[in-house]
């Protein structure tokens, strides 16, 4: 990994946050063994790839089915630069999902962020008392403070992944989503996004083990010109999903623990494990590596390029950032974090109605 800051300007940068109010969960730490009756069936033409329009917009997003299945989670103990918070392994049992085809944009984001779809609406002389509930309702919700300054960093806008954004904003994001859609989507769990990233293989990355291919299929240090790059370029992994590898790094809904796979039973496929996340705001898993990561890197004894690498994050995210307390939207040193969202065929218990409990200090 290289260092984040010399990509980073020196300003006074974030508006005072408001606060939230947000359902409460348990923690859980471990999900039951698998059976026949918890892993439901991907079948019927209904789970098939879709285009999902942002109602009242011109914006729209490609979502991928991903049959459910089970798999290897984690690293072997000799795979070249792993973590040690990559094993032991575990057999995990996932349940089938919808993910997006690319990481979300600026251009999905930015109607939420800075309230674009409410403004083109005023624009367009739309009757607010006459919209569909879902409108009025998502039209309700919270969303970031505004930055002071350029919140892409000079790093680019149309069709880039967002970046910069806090797990509590890419959380409240898909509350957004789901509530003007009608159809509920989340952040994947790093069970999910791993299964989705390995696309049926063993090996260091989504299309094998040898590193000279990367370039082929990511944005990194070597290739990306120092920032990360339109979506959709490089070439998808086996059940085409784009920049897996590199560009950003992106949110996982799990809180992250180093030790969190040995809590899994050995000998049982976990059904699709996590970390509920809680109140805290540090430290959530990031996977997939990004731009500024680099595979040879001497200084660093982790490769998070790989299917396995997580990475947590962590307060220096937001150094530059003047405020006491910081913002729960932006980090003012993250250009290298973004994220993508998934939809559940059929949600699991735990996961019904989550939302980030981090509120204002």
């Amino acid at each position: 990994m290289r260092n984040h800051k010399h990509h980073c300007l020196v300003i006074t940068l974030f508006a005072i946050a408001g606060g939230l109010t947000a359902a409460t969960f348990s923690l859980s730490a471990t999900t039951p063994a698998a059976s026949a009756a918890d892993e439901p069936k991907a079948k019927g033409d209904g789970f098939k790839p879709y285009t999902q329009p942002i109602p009242n917009t011109e914006v729209k997003f490609d979502m991928v089915p991903i049959a459910g299945g089970k798999f290897l989670m984690g690293s072997p103990a000799d795979e070249k630069k792993r973590g040690e918070d990559e094993g032991p392994q575990r057999e995990v049992a996932i349940r089938p999902f919808w993910m997006g085809k690319c990481e979300v944009t600026w251009d999905e984001y930015d109607l939420f962020a800075f309230s674009l779809d409410i403004k083109k609406k005023a624009v367009a002389g739309v009757d607010a008392t006459k919209q569909p509930e879902s409108e009025k309702l998502a039209d309700a919700l919270t969303r970031p403070t505004p930055p002071y300054a350029d919140e892409t960093f000079g790093l680019g806008r149309k069709g880039q992944p967002v970046i910069c954004i806090t797990w509590h904003a890419a959380m409240e994001y898909c509350h957004w989503l789901s509530t003007k859609t009608g159809k509920v989507y989340r952040l994947p769990t790093e069970a999910e996004w791993e299964y989705a990233c390995r696309a049926g293989t063993t090996t260091a990355y989504g299309f094998g083990n040898d590193a000279s291919q990367l370039a082929d299929h990511a944005w990194f240090f070597e290739n990306s010109d120092d920032k990360p790059q339109p979506v959709g370029k490089k070439k998808p992994n086996a059940w085409g999903l784009h920049d897996m590898h590199g560009n950003v790094a992106e949110w996982c809904l799990d809180l992250y623990d180093k030790k969190f796979y040995s809590t899994l039973e050995p000998g049982k496929p976990a059904v699709v494990p996590l970390l509920l996340p809680t109140e805290k705001k540090y430290p959530h898993t990031a996977r997939g590596g990004s731009w500024d990561d680099d595979p040879e890197d001497n200084l660093s004894d982790v490769n998070f390029l790989r299917s396995a690498g997580r990475r947590p994050s962590d307060p220096e995210w937001s150094t530059q950032d003047p405020q006491r307390p910081q913002s729960i939207w932006w980090h003012t040193d993250a250009t290298f974090v973004g994220f993508r969202v998934v939809r559940a065929l059929d949600e699991q218990e735990n996961l019904r109605g989550l939302r980030s409990k981090v509120i204002k200090d």
